[in-house]
């Protein structure tokens, strides 16, 4: 069975997490995630079927999680994935493909996203600080996922965007 709960991934399977430039409403999460499983319950590396998984979490964090212990995913079946969300993002009127946006938790538990920049222009007005949950998109494995995707910004690597 190629697409399995995300759960079951063992925490050395390999990740990728993209981050919605704008939150996904009702209608367009069940978008994204249909086209998404459609490519994962036939995702394959030469041929052979990949065991993987999908995650969607606060209306912004799409993770996709493969096992690589039968196979590994190549390079051409990994473009696969990012063609499916490039195709996707004009349907849910969102990129999910790019990068250098820092997210964070606003103070009301929504997710946020702005540049570096302004992240850091948020810290010198006091707005974000070394306790405000900030997320990681740059995690590459399943237990790096688990163990620090939301973590306070004191303890990320978005702690170099505060103010000294």
């Amino acid at each position: 069975m190629p697409l399995v709960p995300f759960d079951q991934l063992p925490d050395d399977a390999r990740c990728w997490v993209f981050a919605a430039g704008a939150p996904l409403d009702e209608v367009d999460t069940p978008r994204l995630l249909a086209a998404v499983d459609a490519f994962l319950l036939t995702w394959a590396a030469h041929g052979t079927p990949l065991t993987s998984a999908r995650d969607f979490r606060d209306e912004h964090f799409l993770v996709v999680g493969v096992d690589e212990r039968a196979a590994g995913a190549s390079g051409c079946s990994i473009d696969g994935l990012f063609r499916v969300l490039q195709g996707i993002e004009d349907g849910i009127g969102t990129s999910m493909v790019g990068g250098g946006m820092v997210y964070f938790r606003g103070p009301s538990g929504l997710v946020h996203g702005c540049t570096r920049a302004q992240f850091t222009e948020m810290a010198m007005d006091g707005d974000v600080t070394g306790d405000t949950m900030v997320f990681d998109t740059t995690v590459t494995t399943v237990g790096d996922f688990r163990a620090r995707f939301e973590s306070p910004t004191r303890d990320a690597w978005q702690r170099s965007l505060l103010p000294s």
